[in-house]
Parts: C-alpha cells; structure tokens; sequence
C-alpha cells in the first residue's frame, strides 16, 4: 500500500485540471510534453529503486530496477502519451513499481514522437529496443513486453512485428488500456485524462502520411493469432473502454489465451498515481502479477 493513500475523490479532483489543461489540442506539443514532465514529480519511485541510464536501440532509455530483484528476465515498457507526449519521467514511477513486484529490470525507452518523428518512427524504435536487449543474451520469451494506452497499442504492434519479421514470441504482453486502433473515433467527448480533439489531433500526428490500415499502426486491424498470453486492463469510465473489449474479443477469437481486468472509479491509465492511489496500486500488482507467472511460465517451457 502506498505510503500517502489519497481518497479517490481527492485525487480526481487533483488531476482533472492538471490533464485538461496540459493535454489540450490547441496547445504545442513540445509546452504539452513540458507541463506533463513537470507533473510528474507527483509520481514518486518506490523505496529501493535503482535507475540506470542507457542507450537502448540507439535511443535514450532507463534501466529501473529494484532491490528486491530475485529472478531473471525483463519487461520492455513502452510509455503511453498518443505517440506525441509521455516520456522515462512521466512513466518512471509506473515502471519502478512493477520492478518492484516482478523482482526483475525493466526497461524504459524514449521512443521519437510525433509529429515530428510520424508512424513507423515509434515501432521501429521499440522493435530496435527489443533486438538490443536480445543481443545482450536474453531470449525473447526472456522478455515480456507492456504498455500504456499508446504505448499499449505500440506494444502489441511491437508482437506482431516481432513474429512476423524475426519469428519471435515475446513471453507475455501486458497492456493497460491499449489505443489498439488510432483510426476509431469515440463515442464519447472526454473522460478525466483524455479529450476526443486531443486523441484525433495525436492520431493524425502520428500516423502522419502513412496508411491507417497498416496494422502496424492499427494493430487491431491485424492478424492476431499466435501472440502470447496477453493481459488488458482497463477502467470503464474511460473512452478507450468498448475498443479494449473488441480487442480482447479479436484476440480470443484468435485463439490467444487472454486475462481482461475492468476497474471501477479509476480513470484512463491510473497506474501512474499508484505512489498515491491504494486502487491504482492494486490494479499495477495485478498486472505485474500476470508478468511475472507468465515470464516464469515461459522460462519454464524453455527448459522443458
């Protein structure tokens, strides 16, 4: 349990203003990025947390890991943001707490965003990560793959990229209310993090001259048998709600062995206040509690 435990209204009544007000479409993206870096102080690490800086596929990255590691393996985290915002500094926290309950390295990129860097500027970074950290010595059922809304979709783009290319299968994904399909508009205007203008405007901006219907872009748009066991999490209040449960119905339908988890009161991708939410806390022990069995799960069919 967190050491601080807000009230859950407390805490919306917190965050509302701080997303509305820094994830606006009318506003640059590099004051977005800034404003949400800032934020971020709020998400303190865990006791024991070790943060090691690196280069990971030719990009800046942190090795976050925890002194109560005791296994083997790693989680390659991909952060969520619309592939226009988020960073290591608003995800470190989110990162250092699954560190914390898996017991191994996770490691987080600074994937190029866009606009500036538009689709498939993010999949090949994450896809370079990978391959680095398999040359390192790890296998790739070694290696569980998770993320955050964007980072979530990126990350199962990340899978189907990984088996189709270098025939790999990742041990596990873990997804936290994955942006699986950027071309779907939602039902509805808002809920307390994301907007409908922002999520268009951050859909745009990274698929920039591309083709919506690449499923490298849109990985619910692909072909999703034989991924690994997959976990998706998301809260029902958010507007990413419906498309998670398509994507979990795809995935089964696929024949791929899938958990879904539904928070209740929670808010788009609460995991990073799990410093100073106990729910948020829980739901990132849940996740990492499907990491770590189906790492061990995967190391063990290895063996074997």
């Amino acid at each position: 349990m967190p050491a601080v435990s807000l009230p859950l209204p407390l805490a919306r009544a917190v965050l509302h203003p701080m997303f509305r007000y820094s994830m606006h479409h009318r506003l640059p993206w590099r004051v977005q990025r800034a404003l949400l870096d800032a934020g971020s102080v709020l998400q303190v690490l865990p006791g024991g947390t070790r943060v090691h800086k690196l280069r990971l596929g030719g990009r800046p990255a942190e090795r976050i890991t925890s002194e109560r590691a005791d296994r083997s393996g790693a989680v390659l985290y991909l952060h969520g943001g619309g592939y226009a915002v988020g960073s290591s500094a608003t995800h470190r926290s989110l990162a250092a707490h699954l560190a914390r309950e898996i017991g191994c390295p996770v490691y987080l990129p600074d994937y190029r965003l866009a606009p500036e860097h538009p689709y498939p500027a993010a999949l090949d970074d994450a896809e370079a990560a990978f391959l680095d950290l398999v040359s390192t010595g790890l296998r790739p059922e070694d290696i569980a793959v998770s993320g955050d809304s964007a980072g979530g979709g990126l990350s199962l783009a990340l899978a189907l990229r990984l088996r189709d290319k270098h025939g790999f299968r990742v041990a596990a994904l873990g997804l936290i209310a994955p942006w699986a399909d950027p071309n779907e508009v939602p039902d509805g205007y808002r809920d307390l993090v994301i907007n409908k203008p922002w999520s268009r405007a951050c859909a745009a901006a990274y698929l920039g001259d591309g083709d919506g219907l690449d499923s490298g872009y849109a990985p619910l748009l692909g072909d999703l048998h034989g991924l690994p066991p997959t976990y998706v999490q998301v809260d029902a209040s958010e507007l990413l709600h419906d498309q998670c449960g398509r994507l979990v119905a795809a995935l089964r339908a696929a024949g791929v062995t899938t958990q879904f988890s539904v928070t209740r009161g929670l808010w788009h991708v609460a995991q990073l206040q799990a410093s100073i939410v106990e729910p948020a806390a829980a739901a990132t022990r849940e996740l990492a509690a499907f990491l770590s069995a189906s790492l061990q799960a995967a190391q063990t069919r290895s063996i074997g």
